[in-house]
């Protein structure tokens, strides 16, 4: 989706390149990229009333991609 906020070159500019690589040699990173971009792109619509739903549908979709962003960010800092 265009112009998504919270893009995860948005959340890690620093490691952009990181991240393609990893994507490339780690299928579990792959998926957990897939999985944040659909959960992202949920939260989006959700936040601007394209697909409108209850606050606490909402609420619980960004606890998922807060998970999946942690778990993004442990996978880059333990190859740091």
């Amino acid at each position: 989706m265009a112009n998504t906020p919270h893009t995860l070159q948005d959340e890690f500019p620093h490691q952009v390149e990181q991240i393609h690589a990893l994507k490339l040699s780690d299928s579990h990173f792959a998926k957990l990229l897939d999985q944040y971009d659909t959960l992202n792109d949920k939260v989006h619509r959700a936040e601007t009333n394209i697909e409108p739903m209850d606050s606490l549908a909402e609420t619980e979709l960004r606890k998922q991609r807060a998970l999946v962003k942690d778990e993004i960010a442990r996978m880059l800092s333990a190859v740091a």
